[in-house]
């Protein structure tokens, strides 16, 4: 498509584009900022790091705060490792049983018609506005009811329920066209066919930025480490970063905090790189009607 002789999304420079990148580049400067600062804080040297006036920069780049973090590690009486596996398992599960749950959720509350619909809408839309540490009490009083303390599902279960993920992936669903499902119907599909080959192949876009969203509060969740599992083997490597930064709480504790910091950081950037294609066409079509 071309209007006045430019093209909309060109795939070539053009000179059209400057004065985008112009307006563009300081705000994606300014973005990229905090990122820049947690990856050379975490290098700087005890000296840089309690320096007045502060430095953004590393000077002298060190491994001595990572080092430090290994060491404190050791002396733990359960391997990190450990830590690693269990955020592995808690992660990956939950981003799985989330994201079947928000596409099969989306799919109904979209596309098939059943009464209280709207009403279990209206549900999710309520449950967005309420934050983790409302719904405390009742989480840790099921979770204590029903046996699950001290396990995987006390770390999974309380995450696997997202509903902005539900939102955002219930627009999406919307625009895929109707005649494309009553087609399948016509062939002889069951709503199980249509959803597997017709809303998620269409829907990708939804599902990998979803998949970002739930990472990030699974990966960063301490509250259930904390209120939930009493058995330090089951704790997940967010919640003993942070401890272990905390129990040395001195000089060289901030370096420690500073190198863990970066450490739990790499899985948020390494996946949106990933996926930001697809983020960015979630974006675009989320305003298409």
């Amino acid at each position: 498509m071309a209007y006045k002789g430019h093209r909309i999304n060109p795939t070539r420079f053009e000179k059209s584009q400057i004065k985008i990148i112009v307006i563009l580049l300081p705000l994606v400067i300014f973005m990229a900022l905090p990122i820049i600062f947690i990856i050379n804080h975490a290098f700087k040297p005890m000296e840089e790091l309690f320096a007045f006036p502060p430095t953004f920069f590393v000077r002298n780049a060190t491994l001595e705060n990572f080092e430090s973090l290994i060491k404190a590690s050791r002396t733990s009486g359960i391997p990190l490792s450990r830590y690693v596996f269990n955020s592995l398992i808690v992660t990956l599960v939950t981003i799985f049983l989330s994201l079947l749950m928000t596409t099969c959720a989306a799919f109904a509350l979209s596309k098939i018609r059943f009464k209280a619909k709207n009403t279990l809408m209206n549900i999710n839309q309520t449950a967005i506005m309420f934050v983790a540490t409302a719904v405390l009490i009742p989480r840790y009083l099921v979770i204590s009811k029903t046996g699950m303390i001290d396990s995987y599902l006390a770390h999974i279960l309380p995450l696997v329920a997202m509903p902005v993920a539900l939102f955002l992936v219930k627009q999406f669903v919307d625009q895929v066209p109707d005649s494309l499902m009553e087609a399948a119907y016509m062939d002889g599909a069951t709503d199980w066919q249509v959803y597997l080959k017709i809303i998620i192949p269409m829907i990708k876009p939804a599902i990998a930025t979803a998949s970002i969203l739930v990472f990030q509060q699974v990966w960063t969740n301490m509250e259930t480490s904390n209120y939930f599992v009493n058995d330090d083997s089951m704790k997940t490597l967010t919640f003993y970063m942070n401890t272990l930064a905390n129990a040395n709480n001195t000089v060289a504790g901030q370096g420690m905090a500073a190198a863990a910091s970066l450490i739990m950081f790499i899985p948020n950037l390494v996946l949106f790189i990933i996926l930001q294609k697809n983020v960015m066409n979630t974006m675009a079509h989320s305003g298409i009607k």
